[in-house]
């Protein structure tokens, strides 16, 4: 029986048993242990999915971007954690666009850069690769997503072990929260991919600046619908810059007197490469003096499109400038900067022995301060459009040699110059007209010739049925700097002739080219 009792006792020591108050053995311990075993494995599991889930997006923010090509656009793409999908092309300073592009809790932002001067200077060397350029654009795009994928992928699934193995210091659960980190990032990027809507880029939203560019915001889904057709016709009028040299062979030939000065009157390039290599043709092949641009030849005179004024200096003329309503006073100054550039602001200068006077805009289109209308002739518009005409004739009147040509950037600001000088240079409204000035008794006549858009009005050119073609023309100046004929350049448009070449001849260059009088706004 004490055999018995000592046996139970020793049991009860081995098991803790609490009757006996003895000490509990290591293997009783364990013993113990099992009923609260699924409690710990579950704060495990929980703990590895949070660490996992923080990883993932500590992972994502801090690896989710790549920098790349897209044409001549330098872009960053930036994948960030999102409630909802979706993707913002931002265009800084001018805004961005909301495009419902995809589900999902990953937000793609593509952030456009500055335009690089050599591919953009390698685009306007070569017109047929502006095709080329716009259609490896998607496959740019593409490319840079896959890559921006790749590497968030990789980095979600970096930074989770790197955090798991600080926090748990134990192999494999630092392995479990890599997978479920590699798990979680693939399958949200698998839901952008598997719920992309392509046609959402017809139907974007829009912030900043951008709100009020009426040749984006317009029409988009018809912009969208006509753009094929748009591409076809853009193909043709860049292969058939090339047909000048041969057209311009055929033109009968003008015998210039010795000493004429050719002057190529440009306007409104609205930020389309196209015009530069347009110009450039016509610089070299027709021996071009001066080039004359009367505005417009940004959009919304913002920092990045400054740099699209760089072709300026490759044309090695003397380029003449004024601002129009959609350049800024950085776009101005950019233009100063070329070294071949003048800048008239209510001012004058000679070049080439004609004595040119010029003011800018007095409106910036996107400050409202300034153009409480946009584009638009309101009597107070008009007013101000008028006035700088006033200040130019001032100006011109009080020059100490007399003007050969006045260049002002809306028609509207002519009406003052009538009389000042032979020949006024405009342009603004996108499209051609030669007309005279109304005439007072004794005074000499003045001509006003209005450009249409060398840039083929922009994005503009996509809102009408047919797109807007590319046009210039050529003035030549006699030894007495008289007007003595002028080629009327149409690169584009539709119907049997791309290129279209039209001379005039002045028969009586002191009464200035033949043309209806046309009256112009008054206050």
């Amino acid at each position: 029986m004490d055999g018995q009792r000592d046996e139970q006792h020793d049991d009860a020591e081995d098991r803790g048993d609490p009757v006996t108050g003895g000490e509990p053995s290591r293997p009783s311990r364990r013993r113990i242990g099992r009923p609260g075993g699924p409690v710990r494995r579950t704060g495990v599991i929980l703990a590895v999915l949070m660490v996992a889930l923080a990883g993932a997006v500590l992972g994502v923010l801090a690896g989710g971007r790549v920098d790349t090509d897209i044409g001549p656009f330098r872009a960053n793409l930036t994948l960030s954690p999102a409630r909802e999908g979706g993707t913002t092309i931002d265009v800084p300073p001018l805004g961005a666009l909301l495009l419902d592009s995809h589900s999902g809790p990953t937000h793609l932002t593509v952030r456009l850069g500055a335009l690089d001067q050599g591919r953009t200077e390698a685009l306007l060397d070569d017109p047929a690769s502006i095709n080329r350029a716009s259609q490896s654009a998607v496959e740019d795009v593409r490319s840079g997503v896959m890559r921006l994928g790749l590497r968030t992928l990789a980095s979600a699934v970096l930074v989770t072990l790197i955090l798991a193995g600080l926090i748990f210091r134990d192999v494999r659960r630092t392995a479990w929260a890599g997978g479920l980190a590699l798990l979680v990032t693939a399958g949200s990027l698998g839901t952008a991919a598997a719920t992309l809507r392509p046609q959402a880029i017809e139907e974007p939203r829009y912030e900043g600046l951008l709100v009020n560019a009426p040749a984006i915001v317009g029409d988009a889904r018809r912009i969208a619908n006509d753009y094929t057709k748009y591409a076809e016709q853009l193909q043709r009028i860049v292969g058939n810059v090339s047909q000048l040299y041969t057209t311009v062979s055929a033109l009968p030939v003008l015998e210039p007197a010795p000493g004429t000065t050719r002057v190529l009157h440009v306007s409104d390039m609205h930020l389309n490469p196209t015009g530069w290599q347009l110009i450039r043709t016509v610089v070299e092949q027709f021996g071009i003096d001066v080039v004359i641009d009367t505005g417009d030849i940004t959009d919304w005179g913002s920092e990045p499109e400054a740099s699209f004024v760089g072709s300026i200096s490759l044309l090695k003329k003397p380029y003449v400038f004024i601002r129009g309503n959609h350049d800024s006073g950085k776009t101005a100054a950019a233009v100063a900067r070329q070294p071949n550039a003048i800048v008239l602001n209510n001012s004058t200068t000679t070049v080439a022995g004609l004595t040119i006077a010029g003011i800018g805009d007095p409106r910036f289109t996107p400050d409202k301060n300034t153009s409480p209308a946009g584009s638009g002739l309101t009597q107070e518009v008009a007013n101000q459009v008028i006035g700088v005409g006033t200040q130019l004739a001032a100006t011109v009147r009080s020059s100490p040699r007399p003007v050969n040509i006045a260049l002002v950037h809306d028609p509207a600001s002519a009406g003052p110059l009538a009389g000042t000088c032979p020949l006024v240079l405009a342009g603004h409204t996108h499209a051609r007209q030669v007309s005279k000035l109304p005439q007072a008794p004794g005074q000499q006549p003045t001509a006003l010739f209005v450009e249409g858009s060398t840039g083929g009005a922009g994005l503009r050119g996509l809102e009408g049925e047919k797109p807007t073609p590319l046009s210039m023309t050529v003035l030549y100046f006699d030894q007495q700097k008289m007007l003595q004929a002028y080629d009327d350049i149409t690169v584009g448009g539709t119907g049997q002739a791309q290129v279209n070449l039209e001379r005039h001849i002045v028969q009586n260059p002191s009464a200035g080219a033949p043309a209806s009088v046309t009256p112009t706004p008054t206050r």
